[in-house]
């Protein structure tokens, strides 16, 4: 057998065992029910001859303390005695506020008919019938294999779900040890590319359009960085979130102004906030981008930030085909898309980055289908 098989095995052998005990304990549960119960109507036998001995009886000559005693003993079986048409004739262990209520005698005798089968007392040229209820501690049991079950069903969600973390975990780990091998291999060309930089340089390229390849070289060293952090805790530093944000905007907005109308409005002062450079700036780009994607690059896109001496509130709204309000969290779910193509992780990243490791808040404020949609970022 190869190893990767092992676990699995050992998952459906414990499986297998934890279904077979299960069995076994409902099965004796049953049988222990069925035993009581059996035992009860012995009791109920005994008790309806003790009630045919003292209607028998001759009350000055015949001994009947012990027929007395037994049904004295009955303190927990509700017994209801009738004739042969059904007239109630005598009761124990009932209510005795309800006793002349026809109503509550009425039903109650119906539901002890069906608890169990009636006993005949043939008493004095006519026919008796005594029913009677189950126990209280009779009833406790036959509810005790429900609660086992709800029980070992809680037992066994919290095994799949542990083996579901463990799984996901590995996932995290794969795709943590994919994206670093990513941005390892991305730096070598990256490397290269530096140095034509500086051979077009010396051919004297004009300087505009060397300079626009270098803005697209440094976008992808951001982006090999954004990669390696993946997996790691970054290192925030206090830093002005506006002109952090106004970075990230403004390349964003000379990539994709030709269709898209860009706004920015922000306090005239620096805000300073504990980030990481390289994830907040992903963080804008993803949101920016979603937004684009959701107008199908044409429209208008606002970015606005507010401050309120305790929070700071980071506003991107665009004219977009908007988000169904039930989808309002989901959209942040990974693997969650609304796209033909897309993978649904970048949404999911912003979340992870704004929440875990900038410990702020990021939610949809406001969306409407055909109008668009606001997302809301505070730290």
């Amino acid at each position: 057998m190869k190893f990767s098989q092992k676990p699995q095995s050992a998952r459906w052998i414990i499986l297998a065992t934890s279904f077979a005990i299960i069995l076994l304990i409902l099965w004796n549960t049953y049988r222990f029910f069925q035993v009581f119960k059996n035992e009860e109507r012995l009791k109920m036998t005994v008790l309806a001859e003790s009630m045919k001995t003292i209607d028998k009886a001759d009350l000055l000559n015949d001994e009947i303390e012990l027929p007395l005693q037994i049904i004295s003993n009955n303190k927990t079986i509700p017994v209801i005695v009738t004739d042969s048409k059904g007239k109630i004739l005598n009761t124990a262990n009932l209510s005795e506020q309800l006793a002349n209520d026809s109503v509550y005698m009425k039903r109650t005798l119906a539901r002890l008919k069906k608890e169990n089968e009636p006993i005949l007392m043939a008493s004095t040229g006519s026919k008796q019938y005594l029913y009677y209820g189950n126990s209280e501690l009779l009833n406790s049991l036959k509810y005790f294999p429900i609660a086992l079950l709800l029980i070992i069903f809680l037992f066994i969600a919290l095994i799949y779900n542990y083996y579901r973390s463990v799984k996901i975990g590995s996932e995290n780990k794969l795709w943590a040890g994919m994206a670093k091998e990513t941005a390892h291999q991305i730096g070598t060309p990256l490397s290269s590319l530096l140095g034509w930089i500086e051979i077009l340089r010396s051919e004297h390229v004009e300087e505009s359009t060397v300079q626009e390849i270098e803005k697209d070289v440094a976008r992808l060293q951001t982006i090999a960085d954004r990669f390696s952090k993946i997996g790691s805790e970054p290192a925030l530093e206090s830093l002005d979130l506006i002109a952090e944000t106004e970075k990230s905007y403004a390349y964003l907005k000379s990539r994709f102004a030709g269709q898209v109308s860009f706004t920015f409005n922000a306090p005239a002062y620096p805000i300073y906030r504990n980030l990481n450079p390289v994830l907040h700036s992903w963080t804008i780009e993803n949101l920016v981008k979603n937004a684009i994607d959701a107008m199908r690059g044409r429209g208008a896109i606002d970015l606005t930030i507010t401050d309120d001496g305790k929070q700071v509130r980071i506003f991107v709204s665009d004219t977009g085909k908007g988000i169904a309000k039930h989808q309002f969290k989901r959209i942040f779910e990974p693997g969650f898309t609304t796209k033909k193509r897309g993978w649904g992780l970048g949404l999911s990243l912003t979340k992870r980055i704004v929440e875990e490791y900038h410990k702020g808040k990021i939610a949809v404020t406001r969306s409407e289908i055909g109008k668009g949609t606001t997302i809301e970022v505070c730290l």
